[in-house]
């Protein structure tokens, strides 16, 4: 049997990090199966999901916890848990004056609509002719499958026109 595991790390940013963490993932039988990482302000950040047989798994959780350059948060999914339903999914692309507040008031705009932020990329820019702050952002949106595509629409143009920005989506293949 198998033990998913999901692991949060950030480390300072330096050449190694990636290869030590998947040192102990391999010694320890682990399958390094998805990740997401970054650098970011100096720092090195991520999230990898890891397969490993169950009699393993307690002692990969001992070894990546006692690695001493990067801190590590650990938890464990089933695989139940990882196909969370049948989702048509969008990626969509915002971008508007930059102000405090804007991701949560997005993240909050889409909850309320019943729509599942499911991966979020934001970056802070300038804008081309003025310098102005601009905020960025790209993800990914799971809806259900039988959301009607007008209704959709209309519901983003809510969510941009109450936020002051704009959205576009693009719908890709299903989940």
């Amino acid at each position: 049997m198998k033990t998913i595991l999901v692991i949060s790390l950030i480390s300072d940013d330096k050449p190694g990090v990636v290869e030590a963490l998947a040192k102990v993932i391999a010694d320890h039988g682990g399958n390094w199966q998805e990740s997401r990482m970054a650098h970011m302000a100096g720092k090195f950040a991520g999230i990898v999901q890891v397969s490993v047989n169950t009699e393993q798994a307690e002692s990969l959780k001992i070894a990546l916890n006692a690695m001493s350059d990067i801190r590590i948060l650990l938890d464990e999914a089933s695989p139940q848990n990882s196909a969370q339903g049948e989702y048509r999914s969008v990626v969509f692309n915002a971008i508007g004056n930059d102000r405090p507040g804007i991701v949560r008031e997005i993240a909050q705009a889409f909850a309320s609509h019943g729509i599942n932020l499911a991966e979020l990329h934001t970056d802070y820019t300038s804008a081309p002719h003025s310098g102005e702050p601009l905020f960025q952002a790209q993800g990914e949106l799971q809806l259900p499958q039988d959301i009607d595509g007008d209704k959709l629409h209309e519901q983003l143009d809510d969510i941009a026109d109450e936020l002051g920005i704009e959205i576009d989506i693009e719908v890709s293949d299903a989940r």
